[in-house]
């Protein structure tokens, strides 16, 4: 399978486990909070958030348009630290550590 469909599915996958566990939004966040120029928008959006409203659209963006996909990233270990007392952490993680793998490996 080549990578940007891996990636499309893992997407996917993550978009599922967020909506699982109670994580998905159905209104967006407001369009300063979105505008944030810190890593992970951590100064206006919760993790789960971000995921959702930057990570996978732009990630997605990237794949439908085929465009090239980031060379490496790794977005687990701020995960594990901001979610570290969520419900449902095993199972995102699990998803986030995929995508950091598939992003490792050329």
């Amino acid at each position: 399978m080549d990578r940007a469909r891996h990636c499309h599915q893992l997407l996917e996958k993550l978009a599922t486990v967020l909506q699982e566990n109670g994580y998905w939004e159905t209104k967006s966040p407001s369009v300063e909070a979105l505008s944030s120029s810190q890593p992970f928008a951590i100064d206006t959006l919760r993790c789960e958030q971000w995921l959702q409203w930057v990570f996978i659209p732009k990630l997605s963006h990237l794949i439908a348009m085929n465009m090239a996909l980031p060379a490496a990233f790794e977005i687990s270990p701020y995960v594990e630290e901001a979610m570290k007392e969520a419900k449902g952490l095993v199972a995102i993680l699990a998803v986030t550590r995929e995508l950091d793998q598939l992003f490792k490996s050329k």
